[in-house]
């Protein structure tokens, strides 16, 4: 749909080229689109958040303060450093899914430690509700509802050096969800990096209101499904 082979995505190779040739694109993009386009999501991203999310975290979040202790137990929202626009940090909030650690010693390349995720936090993963409180991110100015997923602080300075592409994808906001997570899934490893850095320069390069329709349709398409990770 939008001259991108994202379905068969595992065989994509990112190359130097291959990131020049959309950062070119990103580069040439009309001022003027651009500023309405961009006002006009932040218009969005300000709706939808504060009428529609912003009553169903909060119902969540009560729901989740009674079933922690049994199927969760450690804190309710789970805060982490992660790499925004600009490539600057900020502080990313999510309901807790997996149990609580001092501190994160999963490397940039190492797998998802799958042993972490509680019983309840698995359903929140799979049904995307874990992602609600990022409603306040994007409520804050440091989020939108659609665009390329942050990283952990520490694992995206990792990916600046050996991922080319990489720090243009930080040229918009970050989103809750984006382009490459409704076609790629989950993510891991600079090898996955790769492929899902291809796709974020790809959606920053044809922005549009038809490719925002078409990935808040699929976002919804894969919660509904319970295809999350």
């Amino acid at each position: 749909m939008f001259d991108i082979d994202i379905q068969n995505s595992e065989s994509l190779h990112v190359t130097t080229r291959h990131s020049s040739q959309i950062s070119g694109q990103i580069s040439g993009q009309n001022s003027g689109q651009t500023w309405f386009f961009n006002l006009s999501k932040r218009a969005f991203d300000l709706f939808v958040s504060f009428f529609a999310l912003l009553p169903f975290a909060l119902i969540s979040a009560l729901v989740l303060l009674v079933l922690n202790p049994f199927w969760n137990r450690g804190p309710l929202i789970y805060k982490q450093q992660r790499m925004g626009r600009d490539c600057k940090p900020f502080t990313a909030y999510k309901f807790r899914s997996m149990r609580p650690e001092g501190t994160i010693k999963r490397a940039a390349n190492d797998p998802l430690e799958t042993d972490r995720i509680t019983p309840l936090g698995a359903f929140l993963r799979k049904s995307r509700i874990d992602e609600l409180p990022q409603i306040f991110n994007v409520l804050k100015g440091d989020m939108s509802l659609i665009g390329p997923r942050p990283d952990y602080i520490e694992h995206a300075k990792n990916y600046l050096t050996s991922v080319p592409g990489y720090q243009k994808r930080h040229a918009v906001r970050p989103g809750i969800s984006g382009l490459a997570q409704v076609e790629l899934g989950y993510i891991e490893g600079i090898e996955g990096t790769r492929r899902k850095v291809y796709a974020d320069l790809h959606y920053i390069a044809n922005r549009s209101f038809a490719m925002e329709t078409f990935i808040l349709w699929r976002t919804l398409d894969v919660v509904l499904r319970r295809g999350g990770a």
